[in-house]
């Protein structure tokens, strides 16, 4: 199963431009400001509007799906996860088995006016729980190693939804087809089992119309979803196939698709205009009826992949919000600037090097050993002292744990026990005893990074001169599209990006580590993990819960996953032309809140 951002997230962050035009007052019924636009730019662009594919699971499209989709629920700053009632409501109908109640507002609507009913949630079911997925089929076989995304050679026959949903965690823990309502509005699922996160479990669906339009070639929206439901109760595998490969791919674009009915909504905002490369707007959803209504009429995202270029877009008006990866040389040049406040914190991202168990490009990792050995010669402390603390200052530290935050409870205790600290410093004189003792001769790792990110780039440099001293022929294997070859088979040997958490959840293990989870990018797979990540997913005693993430935690390190580095240190800088702007520490950080953005 391959990853492409993660339930936790890959953060790539880059700029962001604030255009006001021809403000008027607001609306006195919507309190939109009519002709206001707001530019906010990313350093990777928008590839695909389904964040719930191994193909598309990225921040950088998850962002503008959060903008354009509202939900039962979302975290704010706090963070804390609100409901939203003007979305719908659910409920918890009974403990044992679980069961779980979803019913929508009234009128609730898809930005092209056409009704959000209980077709969409069962979509989302189907697609996230895999439950009616053909048994055994592995796609693996059916990847583009230069794009990440399926080959025309993918079998039509067979229904495969790409969610990357395990069968003992989440919806794949719902296996019997959810009971819709009499009147379309409601939905109820039957857990076989306790699950902690259930709140977090369903995720904010695709048009079940639009779906079901395109894949059975249908023309009629209540037909279209009237045959959608119809297919996953009966178990129409010939029409399920057909439906799954939509969903996807259907909805990967890197330009404004022809039809429009690919982008519908149910958000504050519904995407406008998309230039490939350059940006990607959207615009105040005239059909949304929800109480996150905007005050900006248009925000803009646009592409900027240098952070230091986002600053000088910055200083010359071209954008006035940016929330870049930050480097000490970003940092000096923003304190030069005028009029621009900046923001300053720990993000809720993690840097990490994780090594290909299977299906690497060079196979070097499969050994554990050479695994080790590499691991001893990851410079850590080196790229903290360059590259982090000439920003944060003397405290930043090395992160310890795959598994829990610097400063959570717990996290100490995790650290002294998961022998990470045998990481700490480069150790090649151990690293060359492990390789000998291997008997491997071919040292090459092909290192997969974002070479459009300098930081990433500086962090290159250093493992790769480090890792030479034991031998280890470390390969440029940068790429500006690296987002969409994550966890693609045979494509590299390792992989250095960042984790971004997107909810408080436990269960996030599952995704990254479990076998077969959708963030499990490098194809680890251990009985163990797997058994105390079960455990995890179903205990709901806080104290419990740390001792399974610390047990989790150290047989990763035991097993040679990878290594962490660091904590991301989080900039953002804005002009005074934009007010409301109070990021969280969870995805989609700055974006959480566009709602509350005004113009000054």
């Amino acid at each position: 199963m391959r990853f492409r951002r993660i339930g936790a997230v890959i953060a790539a962050v880059g700029a962001a431009t604030l255009v006001l035009s021809g403000c008027s007052a607001p609306t006195a019924e919507s309190g939109l400001d009519e002709g206001t636009s707001v530019d906010v730019a990313w350093n990777q662009p928008f590839f695909s509007y389904n964040g719930l594919t191994s193909f598309g699971n990225a921040t950088a499209n998850n962002n503008i799906t959060y903008m354009t989709n509202d939900w039962f629920n979302y975290y704010d700053n706090t963070p804390e996860l609100k409901q939203n009632e003007s979305y719908g409501s659910y409920e918890l109908v009974s403990e044992d088995p679980l069961t779980v109640k979803y019913t929508l507002a009234d009128d609730v609507k898809w930005s092209d006016g056409t009704a959000v009913d209980a077709s969409d949630l069962l979509l989302s079911w189907a697609a996230n729980s895999r439950a009616l997925d053909t048994p055994d089929f592995d796609s693996n076989d059916f990847v583009d190693p230069d794009t990440g995304e399926f080959t025309d050679a993918f079998p039509d026959d067979v229904v495969y939804f790409d969610s990357g949903a395990q069968a003992d965690s989440g919806l794949g823990l719902v296996h019997d087809v959810p009971e819709i309502s009499d009147d379309n509005r409601s939905m109820t699922m039957v857990y076989s089992a306790p699950y902690v996160d259930w709140e977090l479990a369903l995720y904010a669906p695709l048009p079940a119309h639009v779906v079901a339009k395109n894949a059975l070639g249908l023309d009629d929206n209540e037909e279209a979803k009237t045959a959608l439901v119809t297919a996953i109760q009966d178990n129409d595998t010939a029409s399920l196939a057909k439906i799954s490969s939509f969903w996807n791919s259907g909805f990967n674009f890197t330009s404004l698709p022809d039809d429009p009915e690919l982008y519908v909504g149910t958000g504050p905002y519904t995407i406008s205009a998309f230039v490939a490369d350059q940006y990607i707007t959207m615009k105040a959803n005239p059909e949304y009826t929800g109480e996150n209504k905007p005050s900006i009429e248009e925000v803009t995202v646009r592409f900027i992949t240098d952070p230091l270029a986002s600053v000088q877009a910055l200083e010359n008006g071209d954008v006035d919000v940016i929330s870049p990866q930050s480097t000490s040389d970003l940092v000096t040049a923003l304190d030069a600037l005028d009029k621009v406040t900046v923001l300053k914190g720990a993000e809720g991202t993690y840097e990490h090097i994780d090594l290909q168990f299977d299906q690497g490009k060079s196979g070097v990792f499969n050994d554990p050993l050479v695994r080790e050995a590499f691991m001893k010669v990851v410079p850590r402390q080196e790229i903290l002292d360059k590259l982090i603390k000439p920003i944060v200052g003397e405290d930043a530290t090395l992160r310890g744990s795959q598994m829990l935050v610097p400063g959570a409870e717990g996290y100490d205790d995790s650290i002294a026990g998961n022998s990470s600290d045998d990481y700490a410093d480069v150790d090649v004189e151990g690293a060359k005893a492990l390789i000998a003792q291997s008997g491997a001769t071919n040292l090459d790792v092909t290192l997969l990074y974002a070479s459009t990110n300098p930081r990433r780039v500086n962090e290159f440099a250093l493992i790769q001169a480090s890792a030479a001293l034991a031998g280890f022929n470390v390969l440029d294997g940068g790429s500006a599209e690296w987002g969409g070859i994550l966890g693609t088979p045979g494509a590299y040997d390792a992989s250095l990006f960042g984790w971004q958490s997107t909810s408080l959840g436990v269960s996030s293990a599952g995704p990254n580590f479990e076998t077969g989870g959708i963030n499990n990018h490098n194809f680890f797979s251990n009985a163990e993990a797997d058994a105390v990540i079960k455990k995890l997913n179903v205990e709901f005693d806080p104290a419990t819960q740390i001792e399974l993430q610390q047990e989790i935690d150290k047989i990763l390190w035991e097993n040679f996953y990878g290594v962490t580095i660091f904590q991301f240190p989080g900039v953002t800088a804005f002009n005074d032309s934009v007010t409301g702007i109070d990021p969280s520490i969870l995805a989609p950080t700055i974006f959480w809140n566009i709602w509350d953005w005004k113009l000054a």
